[in-house]
């Protein structure tokens, strides 16, 4: 690689974690005000109406027991809501960890495994300190065991998902890779959310509220990620955008 095209290259790169930056501090600050907000309204109340009402909008009129739509639509939020499954989750956390392990990202791979579970305990944290109860309005379509605000299926999802996607979307240069890869993390986290609303197992503010701390811890994660990346600390071990490393060169030069 001549020093022209290192030099194009490295201003690319700038370019691209400038607007990283810049997107992860706005889901950040904006994600911790929603939060903070829906649980302000959902701990006084004020949202048991829009929440009864949103939910049994998605049942049959006098027959709160069952979904609307037909039983494949029922069965297909069912598989969406295994998207958020601690088991899925656990199996794409330990794809893309072995995925960086193996391209030589290995301080990278760490931090990921940091960053999910700490996502984890936040979310096991906010549902003990809240102590939600689940809806009672209609019957479960999917098995529960914790409290209901926020929603962990949400929360975790858009952890994984967003987390993951950011890091893959970084490795590429051409801006239709980034656009697709983060759009899949962005689509299967909303599926997740909504599939919880639909089987009856959350109310949509328990949704909500999940989507924004999940959100927002993704991005916090991002940006530290982005300070290690770049301080003297610790080097993550992350190449160039569009570079990708080979097995026994780390950092993807050539």
């Amino acid at each position: 690689m001549n020093r022209t095209t290192t030099l194009r290259t490295d201003a690319s790169r700038r370019r691209l974690l400038e607007r990283f930056t810049w997107i992860a501090t706005a889901i950040l600050l904006l994600g911790v005000a929603a939060f903070l907000g829906i649980a302000d309204e959902v701990m006084e109340g004020d949202t048991s109406r829009l929440d009864e009402h949103i939910l049994l909008a998605m049942r049959v009129p006098g027959n709160p027991a069952q979904p609307i739509g037909a039983a494949w639509v029922e069965e297909s939020f069912r598989d969406f809501t295994g998207l958020g499954g601690v088991g899925v989750l656990g199996m794409l956390t330990a794809a893309t960890l072995g995925y960086l392990w193996l391209t030589g990202m290995r301080r990278a791979a760490m931090y990921v495994l940091i960053a999910i579970g700490g996502g984890l305990l936040l979310s096991l944290a906010l549902k003990a300190g809240f102590h939600r109860p689940r809806p009672d309005l209609v019957s479960h379509g999917s098995m529960v065991y914790t409290s209901s605000f926020p929603s962990g299926h949400s929360m975790l999802s858009a952890v994984v998902y967003l987390t993951g996607g950011a890091m893959l979307a970084l490795l590429h240069r051409q801006r239709a890779v980034r656009v697709y890869i983060l759009g899949c993390a962005v689509l299967a986290t909303v599926l997740v959310g909504i599939s919880r609303v639909y089987l009856g197992v959350h109310w949509p503010t328990d949704v909500l509220a999940g989507w924004a701390g999940g959100a927002a811890w993704a991005a916090l994660c991002w940006l530290v990620a982005r300070q290690l990346q770049s301080g003297d600390h610790l080097d993550l071990g992350v190449p160039p955008a569009g570079i990708r490393p080979e097995p026994g060169n780390p950092d993807g030069t050539a």
